[in-house]
């Protein structure tokens, strides 16, 4: 019994000398409820779009009360209202609104005399979910308005919403493959690059760094560097292997390609050097299998790699502002689904760039050449 008593006393007691790993036990099932209770929330909210009435008229102007209905009851869409048609189809094309409404000069006029009037939705297909709830939504309020203000004894005329996708079309399948490339990056990254330093420390080997002229700088540039090709290798197979499975194509060859491993690459120094302030100074393997899955959490779920961040509450998209992998995932999409090229994705590559500066450089500070 005594011996019994004895293992498990010195085993508690290198629970206890590992503060960290008791406190992660405790944060990270708290920290696990917070992240996706509001990643997916389940009802889509929120989603911007933008309406432009070349009308004016009264069918037009119900047709706008009943998506305020919408907008003010549901949630689903906030609205904005422009006057230039190439703007609001730009902003869509951009990513800075999810759809666009155009109701045309002559819709009050058609519903009166009994012609099919006709609204035209323009929508960002590429994000499969918000799209197909922006369509129902805005049906409903078709709908509403026909059921509203026709009478029992007229013919109920429809109302056609002729829904133009901008983009060729990107099943759910598809849509998944962005956010299995920045996971298999965040992968290896998780196994190259600071790893290997803690590995050394583990081991007691690292002094081989200390007993020469090498400065902090060269350790922490060799090791992200290193780092860098072999998770960029890996990010490449799988996304060469992912496209060929769900049937996504190159349209564009060599500019594609290139914009492509722009982004893996910037991604990849973001999230190596990002690691490395992280556990810069971790000195045991298992303090790093604890962090890797809170560090998944909070930065894939956020990144809008499967739920659109639109409908993120406020203080989640403020975070998936300063996400690098919700820069990376935005950009891959625009390239494999929309055939953007670097000037388009050009705010992505600068935040990258730029995280990637400021992560190295605070790494470089915080590192400790010493035992």
């Amino acid at each position: 019994m005594g011996r019994l008593l004895s293992v498990i006393e010195r085993d508690l007691r290198k629970f206890q000398r590992n503060p960290v790993v008791a406190a992660m036990s405790v944060l990270m099932p708290i920290l696990y409820l917070v992240i996706l209770g509001n990643s997916f929330q389940g009802k889509l909210k929120d989603l911007p779009i933008v309406v432009i009435d070349h009308d004016s008229g009264p069918y037009s102007r119900r047709v706008i009360e009943n998506l305020r209905a919408i907008e003010s009851g549901q949630k689903i869409f906030s609205i904005v209202y422009l006057k230039d048609q190439k703007m609001a189809l730009d902003g869509v094309r951009n990513g800075l609104y999810k759809a666009a409404v155009i109701i045309p000069h002559d819709f009050s006029k058609r519903v009166s005399i009994k012609k099919v009037p006709e609204i035209g939705l323009f929508v960002d297909n590429t994000d499969g979910i918000s799209s197909e709830a922006i369509r129902n939504s805005i049906e409903g309020a078709i709908r509403s308005l026909r059921q509203e203000h026709v009478s029992i004894r007229e013919k109920q005329d429809e109302i056609y919403l002729r829904g133009i996708d901008l983009y060729a079309k990107v099943d759910y399948f598809q849509s998944l493959v962005p956010g299995v490339v920045i996971m298999a990056i965040f992968l290896g990254t998780l196994t190259t690059g600071v790893f290997n330093l803690v590995m050394d420390r583990f081991l007691g080997i690292d002094e081989s760094y200390l007993l020469t002229p090498l400065s902090k700088s060269h350790i922490v540039g060799g090791l992200i560097i290193s780092g860098l090709s072999i998770t960029t290798i890996i990010a490449a197979l799988v996304l060469t292997v992912s496209m060929l499975i769900t049937g996504i194509p190159l349209s564009k060859g060599f500019e594609q390609c290139a914009a492509i491993f722009l982004v893996v690459t910037l991604t990849t120094l973001s999230l190596l050097s990002l690691m490395f302030v992280i556990l810069g100074r971790v000195n045991h393997p298992r303090i790093v299998g604890i962090l890797s899955g809170f560090l998944n959490v909070i930065l894939f779920f956020p990144s809008g790699a499967v739920y659109p961040i639109a409908s993120f509450p406020d203080w989640l998209k403020a975070f998936a502002k300063v996400n690098p992998e919700a820069y990376a995932v935005d950009a891959l999409k625009a390239i494999l689904f929309k055939g953007a090229n670097i000037l388009t994705i050009l705010e992505d590559i600068a935040f990258l760039f730029i995280f990637t500066f400021a992560m190295t450089t605070i790494a470089i500070i915080t590192f400790k050449r010493t035992l």
